[in-house]
């Protein structure tokens, strides 16, 4: 599906987003399972052993639970809010962007966490985030948490670059050349809050408090600073395995990306590291949710407590690159090691602006914010150059 189809079909979701759905009738029991879960994830989210035998979590669920595991990749919370639309699936791996449309739109139902026995081993940071609890009603179970890093080559940059100015301004480069048709950036609304979070440092006097907040001057900067930026992209990304394969063959030596690109790179030996700049980093905390019309709803409550037990929460971090939402998880992992957990950023929580949906009824600005579905229209705008 296009960005301009899954853009255009996400704001069926916002009608209301300021306006929370009442909370659904929780179910109370589990059951027997129905032999299937249908999950929308994001790439490199649940393995099954396919691209690395060591990193397998859904093999011994479905032995265990006789559930047949079912999964569609997404590159975009925007698709995954067309898809959840759409329905014929059970599961999401919904990120704070796409989280309140979801309740807001009721495409999701209310979590009973009574019936999650790990539920209680989550990090409470997470245990009753605002983007997944509405109301004290959980809609969601929190699955892993990381930045958007800046992604480097390692052969162009002897040093991290420090600023994100790298993708966002023209510059000649250490190796002598321009950026220009050398970075990339990602195509979903949301990255606007990136051009809002280094214009908070590059240009204080804008008064911008929190990137999701704009105001329509600030908005405007933002906008303009993504228009004055496009002349340098290459190719704007969502697709994970496409920017991997653009960092090997195209040329491409810096970009926002997830560490899971960043470690699929490295894996490969291929000369690429990752940052966090001094403007910090936008970032996601994201939670499996359920369908409002799950098919398998009983599938689906086993697959939210195997979703949070330590063995896959750390092998998840270790092949993604995320922080567990499960502190247990850091420690005795094999694959994660005992410092796997700081090295992906456990101690950077307080300084990522996590994502979440703008609306026009925004705490930091008195005068109101420029509401989502703005961003969304106005990001297809800068795409096709207007």
């Amino acid at each position: 599906m296009t960005f301009m189809k899954t853009a255009i079909a996400s704001l069926a979701a916002l009608a209301a987003v300021t306006g929370i759905a009442m909370a659904q009738e929780m179910k109370t029991e589990i059951g027997a399972g129905e032999g299937q879960v249908d999950i929308v994830a994001w790439p490199g989210y649940i393995e099954r052993g396919q691209t690395d035998k060591n990193f397998d979590w859904v093999t011994d669920f479905e032995a265990k639970t006789q559930c047949k595991v079912n999964i569609k990749t997404a590159g975009t919370s925007d698709e995954m809010v067309a898809l959840m639309n759409e329905g014929g699936f059970d599961l999401v791996t919904a990120s704070g962007d796409a989280s309140l449309r979801l309740i807001s739109g009721k495409r999701v139902q209310p979590i009973n966490v009574d019936l999650i026995p790990s539920f209680k081993t989550v990090d409470e940071r997470l245990q009753k985030a605002p983007w997944h609890t509405v109301g004290g009603v959980h809609y969601g179970v929190p699955y892993q948490w990381g930045a958007n890093v800046l992604a480097y080559n390692t052969n162009v940059f002897k040093e991290a670059p420090k600023s994100w100015s790298v993708v966002f301004e023209e510059q000649t480069l250490s190796d002598g050349k321009s950026n220009k048709g050398r970075v990339q950036a990602f195509d979903g609304p949301i990255y606007i809050a990136d051009a809002a979070l280094y214009l908070m440092a590059k240009k204080p006097e804008l008064g911008i408090k929190d990137p999701y907040e704009l105001t329509e001057e600030q908005y405007k900067a933002a906008l303009d600073l993504l228009r004055a930026q496009k002349p340098l992209v290459g190719r704007y990304w969502h697709d994970a395995f496409m920017q991997i394969d653009d960092f090997k063959n195209e040329g491409v030596v810096a970009s926002s990306s997830w560490p899971f690109q960043v470690n699929l790179l490295k894996a490969d030996k291929q000369p690429i590291a990752s940052t966090i700049p001094e403007e910090g980093a936008t970032g996601w905390a994201d939670t499996t949710m359920m369908h409002a019309e799950a098919a398998h709803p009983n599938c689906a409550y086993m697959w939210l407590e195997h979703s949070i037990n330590p063995k896959l929460q750390g092998d998840l971090a270790a092949w993604f690159g995320s922080v567990p939402s499960v502190p247990a998880a850091c420690k005795g992992n094999a694959l994660l090691g005992d410092a796997g957990c700081d090295t992906n950023g456990m101690g950077n929580f307080e300084k990522i602006h996590f994502w979440r949906t703008p609306v026009a009824k925004c705490e930091s600005q008195s005068a109101g914010c420029v509401p989502y579905y703005r961003w969304v229209t106005d990001m297809i705008a800068v795409l096709g150059g207007r």
